[in-house]
């Protein structure tokens, strides 16, 4: 496309369809997802054999396609998450072929699905309807629901033995904040154990049973790199698979000699298949990019499902033949005025960082850290010379990968090359990496992203040093935030978007899970560290800005509530800044919206706000030419 006028570019971005959530039926026979197609997300039906689908929902689903989606036992319904305005106090409601919708688990808090039984009478769910997140067992039949854990801190990952008889998943009880154990109960909850799955201090999760009932298919990264491992419940002993790659398990084959795992090279991510008896491994023959299994992946005949996308490709829904290593696209991603060669590829570059980079500290001055090498990704808009975004990722324990990503293409589309950068505490590099922030927030990981600004700043000539901005959400927003009080002479703008500025208020009024697992697992609690929690809270800096920021928060964030922006503006307010378009900043809360969303009205929203505030901030070459 050449030279699109704004407004269009970004509706038609924020509009191309897009495919989520897809899981195989039980029988293999059909694929659930949703689908945005037409304007709203909707349940959609696909026969993977003749290629048809058909819409099972008119506006019953969610608008927002967070939440993973689930087949009942015997293929007749499929189960979804129900918030009200992108809350995440989720319900469990199913539809059937028919549309007919209803509830299923109505709790207060949080529900989420974790397992269905294949006896077709239990639901496994998670809840926060007591505090913390804990197992309950749903019976279909009755309509009753009975609470099957009871720990302080959260349980993850619950999986239904294929006779129903037992539970696997996943919590910890060690006084280790960073420790995660493998535990087995009866399916009532009774005679709990814990497998020893992995070195205290390490993270180990169960991920599938093999279809007999003996085995569990289980992840440790107790050797720094996530590995797979294949859990004998007769013998109590784990083979263990891989370990030159992280490689994260997906579940085994029906026949249960073979299992998937995706591996991480990089800023890549693709499938392999091991053989569980030899150990062989066989990465599957698909162009280097991002390759997700389905949530539930099997297929008749030997195939797998699984979705593929690059920087400049979409996701596409691919079935792989194990067998042959041929495979065929099921649903093509649309692109509607564009095409793949309207949107930049991805540059992945490392650079060397201490932790303490060149631009002055205004914040938190701290000492060099161990140097490592800090993969990054850039953008390159085209634009001569080119204004630059720094766009941190969120998690924290989250990273950027050669797959599209539509909030970078649009920046791209409006001129702005984009750097990302998978700073210290970013998946993808082991435990090890991982931990590298756990009491640093704040510290050496927002040097890396600086530091990685300031290389291709140094490097690549093209770019103007002079309109530099920095845009993140989740943790990315705190990034931004950081970035903007803690740097303020490398940026001439900033976006924060649903970011915590305030870590006792993030820590008092997010939701309990993320209370232990996230603020208590990466600082402490703020009784212990009390200093650390206000040294690392931007909020405290306010003093420091010194460009135009923008706040963005939706008002039903449940994750970050909207406090945290709240917070920030008062103190913004209150050292003499001014709000407004042509002042030092500006503020918007999202009504109808939690976390972020995927829904196409909210994503124009989004865009045409971010779009209006970089274009009279810093604006572009393609900015200028159009006006």
């Amino acid at each position: 496309m050449s030279d699109p006028d704004s407004s269009e570019t970004l509706e038609a971005l924020a509009s191309l369809p897009t495919l989520a959530h897809p899981t195989a039926s039980p029988d293999g026979e059909s694929v659930a997802f949703y689908y945005d197609g037409t304007g709203r997300n909707e349940l959609h039906v696909l026969d993977p054999d003749s290629g048809e689908s058909e819409r099972w929902s008119d506006g019953e689903v969610p608008r927002n396609a967070r939440w993973h989606v689930e087949w009942s036992a015997d293929g007749e319904r499929v189960f979804f998450h129900l918030d009200d305005a992108g809350d995440e106090q989720n319900d469990v409601y199913a539809i059937d072929r028919g549309g007919a919708v209803e509830p299923v688990v109505e709790m207060d808090g949080q529900v989420v699905i974790h397992d269905v039984g294949e006896d077709g009478e239990t639901l496994l769910v998670g809840s926060t309807r007591d505090g913390q997140m804990n197992l309950y067992g749903h019976d279909l039949s009755t309509g009753e629901t009975a609470k099957l854990t009871d720990y302080e801190r959260a349980v993850w990952t619950g999986l239904l033995s294929p006779d129903g008889d037992r539970v696997a998943y996943t919590t910890n009880e060690a006084e280790d904040f960073e420790n995660m154990d493998v535990y087995l109960a009866d399916a009532d909850g009774s005679n709990p154990r814990n497998l020893g799955v992995g070195e205290t201090g390490a993270e180990a999760a169960p991920v599938d049973w093999d279809p007999d009932g003996d085995r569990l298919l289980v992840s440790d990264n107790s050797a720094d790199l996530t590995r797979a491992g294949v859990y004998d419940l007769e013998t109590d002993e784990v083979a263990w698979f891989g370990g030159e790659f992280e490689e994260e398990p997906h579940g085994f084959t029906p026949d249960g000699e073979r299992f998937l795992v995706t591996r991480t090279r990089e800023a890549a991510k693709m499938p392999v298949v091991y053989d569980a008896e030899s150990g062989e491994a066989r990465e599957l023959d698909l162009p280097e990019g991002v390759a997700t299994f389905a949530g539930e992946s099997t297929l008749a005949d030997d195939r797998v499902l699984l979705t593929h996308t690059t920087p400049t490709r979409r996701p596409d829904l691919l079935a792989y033949d194990l067998a042959t290593d041929e495979y065929e696209t099921l649903v093509e991603a649309e692109y509607g005025p564009f095409s793949p060669e309207d949107f930049a590829d991805a540059e992945y570059f490392t650079v060397a960082s201490d932790g303490v980079p060149e631009t002055p500290q205004a914040a938190v001055d701290h000492d060099p850290y161990e140097t490592l090498d800090i993969g990054a990704l850039l953008y390159d808009s085209g634009e001569r010379p080119s204004p630059l975004v720094v766009n941190p990722h969120g998690g924290p324990r989250g990273m950027d990968t050669k797959s599209f990503d539509l909030y970078t293409q649009f920046l791209v589309q409006r001129g702005f090359s984009v750097l990302q950068v998978n700073y210290r505490g970013s998946t993808g590099r082991g435990r090890e990496f991982v931990q590298r922030l756990y009491d640093d927030w704040g510290g050496a990981e927002q040097g890396d992203v600086a530091t990685a600004a300031e290389r291709v700043l140094d490097t690549r000539e093209w770019v103007d040093d002079e309109r530099v901005a920095v845009f993140g959400g989740s943790y990315g927003g705190y990034s931004a935030y950081w970035q903007m009080v803690q740097y303020p002479d490398l940026y001439d703008a900033g976006v924060a978007w649903i970011g915590l500025t305030d870590l006792e208020d993030q820590y008092e009024n997010t939701m309990p899970h993320y209370r232990t697992e996230l603020m208590e697992k990466n600082l402490g609690t703020p009784q212990e560290n009390p200093d650390l929690y206000r040294e690392r809270s931007p909020v405290e800096y306010v003093e420091n800005l010194a460009a135009p920021l923008f706040v963005l928060h939706g008002v039903n964030d449940r994750r970050v509530p909207v406090s945290q922006a709240r917070l920030f503006r008062a103190a913004l307010d209150d050292f003499g800044y001014t709000e407004g378009p042509k002042g030092d900043y500006e503020y918007e809360e999202l009504g109808e919206e939690g976390h972020a969303s995927s829904d196409i009205d909210q994503k124009i929203r989004l865009f045409q706000l971010l779009d209006d505030f970089l274009d009279r901030r810093i604006g572009t070459e393609a900015v200028a030419a159009d006006d």
